[in-house]
């Protein structure tokens, strides 16, 4: 008779040491032990704080990579110090893959028209792009992949496995066709203006001038550069497993 008392306090503390850590894992902000203690369903402050030990007690048996810290008047999730050097490494990661809008855009038409020519990505884009270019090329996204066989030799860029490794590609044949980036725009067209604005779809361009710039318009330059800002950045968590 003894026996069931302590098997249910048992699963109790349990428990509530199971919700301790998942409200530690999902906050990136300290939390403080009386908002543990309300959120868990625990007794006071001295729960949380023997919950927070048998944590650290458990991740220190197991060789976790990370521990419960006190900081400003909470407690917090955090990695422990020795693995900061994998973490800047992480860090630095991230920063190489952060592009600007420029970037993005000519990252886009080298994708989807490569091998292609400097020439013939700023016809599409309507600027220079020679300081991006090079740009992408330090952050090893494009590479010169030969020279063309017109007069001069002009270099032709195309995208690397860096690339393919940061946008979460298993080749290029899973770039999406720009047919299917176009359905739910043209699936809008069709629905009309929205009730919000009620305003009416503006008329295309009777120019063509996407098709000016060349085989790929900036209309589909666009629409390859949404796609490809869209694509999983590194990510960065210093609080979870």
């Amino acid at each position: 008779m003894t026996d069931t008392p302590q098997s249910t306090e048992s699963a109790d503390t349990l428990d509530q040491t199971a919700c301790v850590e998942a409200l530690l894992f999902a906050s990136d902000s300290p939390l403080s032990a009386v908002r543990l203690a309300q959120a868990a369903g625990i007794a006071g402050q001295a729960g949380v704080r023997r919950a927070v030990e048998a944590l650290n007690a458990r991740y220190a048996e197991a060789g976790a990579a990370f521990t419960i810290e006190a900081i400003a008047g909470g407690f917090q999730m955090m990695t422990r110090p020795e693995f900061n050097d994998v973490l800047s490494r992480l860090r630095r990661a991230k920063a190489d893959a952060r592009l600007s809008q420029a970037a993005l855009e000519t990252l886009a038409v080298v994708a989807y028209r490569q091998p292609v020519l400097r020439a013939d990505v700023e016809a599409i884009r309507g600027v220079a792009c020679g300081e991006v270019l090079r740009g992408l090329l330090d952050k090893q996204l494009v590479k010169i992949v030969g020279r063309a066989e017109v007069i001069g030799r002009p270099m032709l860029y195309g995208t690397t496995r860096r690339f393919l490794e940061v946008f979460g590609l298993k080749a290029l044949d899973d770039l999406p066709r720009v047919e299917e980036l176009r359905q739910p725009i043209q699936a809008a067209e069709r629905a009309g203006p929205g009730p919000e604005n009620g305003s009416p779809a503006e008329a295309p361009d009777p120019n063509g001038s996407a098709e000016a710039a060349g085989d790929v318009g900036q209309g589909e330059s666009a629409d390859a550069e949404e796609h490809i800002a869209q694509g999983p950045a590194v990510a960065e968590n210093h609080r979870s497993p």
